[in-house]
């Protein structure tokens, strides 16, 4: 592997000290149309191989900008679908790292075809390894499928590209007015993208993801000996039900919360954290947003979103083919009521309950704050499998606010009425006490004891479950 060209320096950087072995590298492009000359494509403008990161081994493949611009013609191609039967082979992730003009033009269809295999590869390889791509230079036209069907992406904040279609190509469009390629739209408008860095720290942020996940999906979620007190009591959990994305940090072993989607649906929060050692996937719901220095910078709904639903459902379903428990906070009051969100809420409500209720892995839902509704109910509720709910004592759980049932119900009468009703109705219906008495909630638990409860959940549903070969009556 040549140690001067960009692709090879991004592959020393990822990975651990001198663990890197290329395969393939002697191979170059077999076409000869237009002027082309094999020797003129070292390692035909891809490095493949194998090496760690943290000791888990990795199948890397990075694209070389300055042999053809990148692009992917047969042999290219061939070489990154054979490192695809290499990781199936023995159950480790692949990481691609993209800078690519695309598909070669002088190989028209063998390059077409070679999309395709690709393609394939990666349809092949979900479910069963990670996969993980950086977008660090131009990734265009049908590219634009790698990290898309891949399990995570990263961009480039400045020199990253992704686009089907380039911004100026789009009907009324220019760069100058959006640009659609940039790592700002594709991670907050499309959500293609978890994570947007410089090059450097997205290297190290794919060695910290790497760390979370398991390497196949029949390891099971990835368990580290835990450095932290499994019974920490934290105080200052109660007055994160707000920005969940901190109380997740808080509940973490050793404060580490790995989020991804942070700037798509908001108003949800998913990602990774170790509890006793043991990855686990959170979900929750976000009502605003704290800057640094934990002061409330943006203010959200408590609402279930399209793109909120859309992201949750994609990650509880990447947990649950690789058996990562999902841990849950609740904190929702409705649906967002929009036109706009109106026309694909109903369907990412329906994709967030099925991969909740479809989920097989071990469910803990926490309800810090409001429950009400249908949405709710949606949330990794009881009723569509969570195997242990808890509830902070302050938690609000019913149909509706106390005030609104009691306008309903007390249409007409004065507002002494309502509000005395109000009261009742709150205390009867929708107090976690009420929800506990009729069995939705397993424990009442303080806000502050929240780390060590859950954990004890997990433990106790980390169990095999039996298999029943028949009864014996």
């Amino acid at each position: 592997m040549s140690t001067t060209s960009k692709a090879s320096q991004r592959i020393t950087a990822l990975l651990d000290d001198n663990s890197f072995v290329e395969i393939g590298g002697l191979v170059t492009a077999r076409a000869t149309d237009f002027n082309m000359k094999p020797n003129e494509t070292p390692s035909d403008g891809c490095i493949t191989g194998y090496g760690v990161i943290g000791g888990k081994p990795v199948y890397v493949y990075s694209q070389d900008a300055s042999v053809m611009n990148g692009t992917i013609g047969e042999m290219h191609a061939r070489k990154i679908t054979n490192l695809y039967d290499l990781a199936m082979k023995t159950g480790s992730p692949v990481i691609g790292l993209i800078d690519s003009a695309g598909l070669r033009l002088q190989e028209a269809a063998d390059a077409l075809n070679a999309f395709g295999a690709i393609y394939m590869k990666q349809t092949l390889a979900s479910g069963v390894i990670p996969q993980i791509t950086a977008v660090l230079g131009s990734c265009g036209g049908g590219l634009a499928l790698f990290p898309t069907l891949t399990d995570f992406t990263f961009m480039e904040e400045k020199n990253g590209k992704l686009f089907v279609n380039a911004p100026n190509a789009l009907d009324g469009n220019s760069v100058a007015k959006c640009d659609s390629s940039s790592a700002v739209f594709q991670s907050e408008e499309s959500g293609i993208v978890d994570v947007v860095a410089d090059e450097a720290t997205i290297l190290t942020k794919i060695r910290d993801l790497i760390a979370f996940l398991p390497a196949n999906s029949s390891e099971g979620s990835d368990i580290v000996e835990c450095t932290d007190d499994l019974n920490r009591v934290n105080e200052e959990l109660a007055g994160c039900a707000g920005d969940t994305s901190i109380a997740l940090s808080i509940l973490a072993d050793n404060n580490d919360f790995f989020e991804v989607k942070a700037g798509y649906g908001k108003d949800m929060v998913v990602g990774f954290l170790k509890l006793d050692g043991v990855t686990v996937g959170a979900v929750a719901n976000r009502s605003e947003i704290c800057d640094e220095e934990g002061q409330v910078a943006e203010k959200l709904d408590a609402v279930l979103s399209e793109q909120g639903c859309e992201k949750a459902a994609d990650f509880v379903n990447f947990c649950d083919a690789f058996e990562i428990p999902v841990l849950t906070l609740t904190n929702v009051k409705g649906y967002k009521a929009t036109v706009c969100s109106e026309k694909g809420i109903a369907r990412a409500a329906a994709r967030l309950t099925y991969a909740f209720a479809n989920a097989t892995v071990p469910k803990v839902n926490v309800i810090v704050g409001k429950a009400l509704g249908t949405a709710a109910t949606v949330m990794n509720s009881k009723a569509i499998g969570a195997d242990m709910t808890f509830a902070w004592p302050g938690a609000q759980i019913g149909t509706m606010e106390s005030k609104l049932a009691a306008k309903i119900m007390y249409d007409g009468q004065g507002a002494g009425v309502i509000n005395e009703k109000a009261a009742e109705y709150e205390a009867l219906q929708l107090s976690a006490g009420s929800a506990a008495r009729r069995g939705y909630v397993d424990s009442i638990v303080e806000a502050a004891d929240t780390r060590k409860y859950v954990i004890a959940a997990f433990e106790m549903l980390f169990a095999d479950r039996p298999v029943k070969k028949h009864g014996t009556v």
